[in-house]
This record gives structure tokens, sequence and C-alpha cells, in this order.
């Protein structure tokens, strides 16, 4: 099978041996230089795209609450909860406890928002407990690469592979990256929770299959 683009037909670059040779740590690498090479203008250009076509994906469905996370530094999607707020929807960012899955609060605002390890923004109002993700109809999930099959490639912290595990069983799991992190093939393992769909700033949200 193949990833839809909504609508329309995705056909992308085929799957090379060398891809799958290569292994986590150079795909974060190779990953993290693209990000960080890229000048502003072009992050900004990325994150109205997304922003735009995941306000479009998000208004054809009757949602009530989203789990998803706060952008730092280059990662795609910045004002990500704010957006989301404003769209009039529950919003449930993450909060990093101990080694196990992760704990959830809820975002009211930017001034809800404090400084926490890691170099990350997290909610300050009362935690809901690691079993609040299962009252999300969508979790917007992190990623520094997605692949065709749903693969996601993360930091290797396994905050999200421990925690994908407790969403609600119809939950949509949708990746947030940019262009080039949308590749044929990405190292993955049995284990892994793939990802549904996936949206880019060019693509908008495809459905992947899963």
């Amino acid at each position: 099978m193949t990833p839809q683009l909504i609508g329309h037909t995705y056909s992308g670059p085929v799957s090379s041996p060398d891809e799958f040779r290569t292994s986590k740590a150079d795909w974060r690498d190779r990953l993290l230089r693209g990000r960080e090479d890229l000048d502003e203008p072009t992050r900004k250009a990325d994150d109205q795209a997304l922003m735009t076509s995941l306000l479009g994906w998000l208004a054809q469905r009757e949602l009530g609450v989203v789990a998803a996370y706060v952008p730092v530094g280059p990662e795609p999607g910045a004002d990500l909860p704010a957006v989301l707020h404003e769209a009039g929807l529950r919003v449930l960012l993450p909060i990093v406890a101990g080694k196990g899955p992760l704990d959830w609060a809820e975002y009211t605002g930017p001034g809800s928002l404090e400084p926490a390890t890691f170099g990350l923004l997290e909610p300050a109002g009362d935690r809901l407990g690691a079993e609040a993700i299962s009252q999300a109809e969508v979790v917007l999930v992190p990623a520094l690469g997605i692949d065709h099959q749903g693969v996601r490639l993360g930091r290797g912290a396994g905050y999200y592979d421990r925690s994908l595990t407790l969403r609600g069983p119809e939950a949509e799991l949708l990746g947030i990256v940019r262009d080039a992190e949308f590749v044929p093939s990405l190292p993955g393992e049995d284990h892994d929770v793939r990802m549904t769909s996936v949206v880019t700033p060019a693509r908008g949200v495809v459905r992947l299959p899963v």
C-alpha cells in the first residue's frame, strides 16, 4: 500500500536498501542537522502552512480534546498549543514524569506554561495522570522523521513509546514533520506504535497505511 494524500494518491520516492541499513543514530544526526540549517523565513513559512493544513483537517471532525506538545527550537509547528486552543479545542500537553509514561495537564493559554527539564515548556496546571491521553480524539506527536509506513523516529528517550499505548482505541496519531523529514523508510521495530497520518508543509495531511 502507498500513503494517501487526502483526496489524492501520494506518489513519493521509492525506498532504497541503503536507507534500511542506516541506523537510528545516523538518521537522528541527519535530520537534526537539516533542522538547524533552515533559515528563519523558511521555518515561519513551514509553520504557517502546517497550521493551515492542520486546522483545515481538524475542522472536518467534531472534536473536543486534542493531545499536543510545545515545539521548541527548530521543531515544526510553532505556537501549536495556542492555535489549537484558539480553535476552541481542549488541549492536553505532556509533562515528563520520571522514566514512565508522560503525565498530562490542560493548556489554558501562554500564561499556563512554565520552564521544565530538557529545555521544554510544560503546563503548570493540575496533573491529570498518564491515562489522560485516552481522552484525546487526536494525538499530535512530535517527531524527527516519519516514514511512509508510519514508523516514527523520536529523540530516543522513549517517552512517547511508553505513552501512546495508553491512547484511546479510535484515536488518530498525527505526526508533524517538515517535508524532507517524511521519508520512504526508517529503521523501526515490531513494538513501535505507528502513526496513522502525517502532516507536512507542502503535502498537508497524508493518511498512512497502518
